[in-house]
């Protein structure tokens, strides 16, 4: 079994090609399964966060978005193979479905960015079906009548992939509340991807990324909304980290 535990949470410690093959199988069985990709932030909202921790519970696959969650499962001793972000799982996703037939439906991000994302990425990836866009207002999970309106959306679209772009823990607890009615083979909690696929938010360098400095390119791009959550919220980690060691 590729599942361990890791910290507050479970792990399904996979590479890139591993976890690719785990989602093409899910929409093969359709059962209308989940994916998470905890980083830091997620880490340090699961500690607290009742409904996140169900949503983790119940997903088909947890894969590790991340450097510095690699670098702990190292200091552990029990190292996690390889990283693999949202938004690199994404565009390989992309690809998948363009060769296999999936269609995939683009729910969040701001009004019209994941109508743009669609567009780049049927340039970029020949055959990629999109069957539906939509960016649901601010607020909308305590809206009924808008939630109603999204599954009718999504159930009457029938993709074979669901990429749920609302940020954490949003975009978790609406697949783990909502995921079994929709109908879609699989969907998958992808934060920000929806945004770098519209050219939206500018990618870390690669360099960056690879060597765990994704977080400081990221306050740069949005310093009001990132400083706090990189620089105050996810030093927690630092205790976690320690927590998790003595328990282990």
């Amino acid at each position: 079994m590729s599942r361990m535990r890791f910290m507050n949470t479970e792990i399904d410690n996979l590479t890139m090609a591993e976890a690719l093959q785990s989602i093409d199988q899910m929409i093969q069985h359709d059962c209308g399964a989940y994916v998470v990709t905890p980083n830091v932030d997620h880490i340090v909202q699961l500690e607290k966060n009742v409904e996140l921790q169900k949503a983790y519970a119940q997903a088909a696959l947890i894969l590790t978005d991340g450097k510095p969650l690699i670098w702990i499962s190292k200091f552990y001793k029990r190292p996690i193979k390889e990283k693999i972000s949202g938004s690199d799982l994404f565009p390989e996703l992309c690809d998948l479905a363009a060769k296999k037939g999936y269609s995939m439906f683009f729910l969040g991000a701001a009004e019209g960015v994941a109508a743009i994302a669609a567009k780049n990425l049927q340039k970029r990836y020949k055959d990629l079906q999109v069957c539906g866009t939509y960016s649901p207002p601010f607020g909308f999970e305590k809206d009924p009548k808008e939630v109603n309106k999204i599954k009718t959306m999504i159930r009457n679209a029938k993709p074979d992939i669901l990429i749920v772009a609302l940020g954490a823990p949003k975009q978790e607890i609406f697949m783990y509340t909502h995921c079994r009615e929709l109908g879609v083979p699989v969907s998958l909690g992808l934060g920000a991807s929806l945004d770098f696929a519209a050219g939206n938010i500018k990618r870390a360098p690669r360099w960056m990324a690879d060597h765990g400095l994704e977080w400081l390119f990221r306050i740069t791009q949005d310093p009001k909304r990132m400083a706090k959550r990189y620089l105050v919220d996810d030093r927690k980690i630092l205790g976690l980290m320690f927590k998790y060691r003595k328990q282990r």
